[in-house]
């Protein structure tokens, strides 16, 4: 069950509620309050939980509402992250954290936009979301301090060796400014001293400082990805759930340690799915149709949710056909689109994707190995 429907069974129509709607920024909070027939709207500084505490005390008081109402509040997902809704909850407040692509908007060409007009429509929603209207939004789920917490790990390895490698292609270039090629690597600096231009003459000695503060700070970058690997070593040994899962996925041939950890870590670790639409939505694999009157077409997948599984599973699919060509799902991809062309072919590879990461699924969750698979001998 979600949080979502957890906050829905406990609401009676007769009930009083109290309803705060949250519009964040870096300085300042836009309060909306709602008993679902007035509001009041109260502005303070960004992080003041002291004066969110007494503004809540205050509307109470101004709606004539006991001091055990039960208070229900949301606000979109940002930058915040999930510290204030893990406030909230320590407070007795039920809150939702909402995707802020899947809020309503007027699609007036001109539209009038401020931080009150937006608080007051995300009160109005959340009224009309607890009295029913389950499909008016997407409500977030919110990990906990340690699952979240065991993603910060491949995504700073991810982002080091991006700047692991912008550093290296600077070192390159500027040797190209000369004419010189060097591998980076063991005794760099001491092959750098001995370069030479086309003319014989060492290196000019502004750009070899260059390069040397250049390939230090391309140091200190290998040693933080060494050490970062070792703990991400170390959480696989420290979770049973982690490292069962990794494990699970990597006893099937064509998926390795990386792949399995990106899913188990951004995925399948910390995430509930009711059904495979959860499922193929989460990742963006989602189909989007458009059909409206005459007009009816496909504008491909959704793309609106984690990216780094949605890159790994496309990733995966073509790995899949290579190394598992028996299994019903290779099979079922060469019948389709095995014949047609590069595009066809890459649009096969997407619903694939899907296809995959749903049997990933099932088999991390009952044991179903995907039809016609073969695992690896261990």
């Amino acid at each position: 069950m979600t949080h979502a429907q957890m906050i829905q069974e406990n609401i009676t129509t007769s009930s009083e509620r109290l309803y705060i709607a949250f519009e964040l920024s870096n300085s300042k909070w836009k309060l909306a309050f709602g008993n679902g027939m007035k509001i009041r709207q109260k502005t303070i500084a960004a992080k003041d939980l002291g004066a969110l505490a007494e503004e809540i005390a205050k509307a109470r008081q101004k709606f004539k509402m006991a001091d055990d109402v039960p208070i229900y509040s949301c606000y979109e997902a940002g930058r915040d992250g999930f510290w204030i809704h893990r406030y909230l909850e320590s407070a007795g407040i039920q809150n939702l954290v909402v995707d802020s692509s899947s809020i309503e908007v007027n699609r007036r060409h001109r539209r009038a936009k401020s931080d009150r007009i937006d608080a007051n429509k995300l009160l109005s929603m959340l009224i009309r979301y607890l009295n029913g209207e389950q499909k008016l939004w997407s409500v977030l789920y919110v990990p906990d301090v340690e699952e979240e917490d065991a993603r910060r790990l491949n995504r700073e390895i991810e982002r080091l060796k991006k700047e692991r490698t912008t550093h290296t292609n600077r070192i390159k270039s500027l040797l190209a400014l000369h004419g010189i090629v060097l591998q980076i690597g063991q005794n760099f600096l001491e092959k750098l001293e001995e370069a030479t231009q086309w003319d014989g003459n060492p290196l000019p000695p502004r750009i070899k400082n260059e390069i040397q503060r250049e390939y230090q700070r391309y140091e200190l970058i290998r040693d933080q990805i060494k050490a970062l690997e070792l703990e991400r070593k170390e959480l696989r040994e420290s979770s049973k759930t982690v490292g069962r899962q990794m494990s699970a996925l990597e006893y099937l041939k064509g998926l390795g340690p990386v792949s399995s950890r990106i899913l188990v870590l951004e995925y399948f670790g910390w995430r509930e799915f009711k059904n495979v639409k959860q499922l193929g939505a989460g990742a963006g694999l989602a189909p989007t149709p458009y059909n409206s009157g005459d007009s009816e077409k496909e504008q491909g997948i959704s793309k609106s949710g984690n990216p780094r599984v949605r890159c790994t599973m496309i990733e995966l699919s073509w790995i899949w056909l290579r190394w598992q060509p028996q299994s019903h799902l290779s099979q079922w991809y060469m019948k389709r689109f095995g014949s047609g062309g590069k595009r066809m072919r890459r649009v096969g590879i997407v619903a694939l994707a899907r296809k995959l990461l749903i049997a990933f699924w099932k088999y991390l969750e009952t044991g179903l190995v995907p039809e016609g698979a073969v695992l690896k001998k261990i």
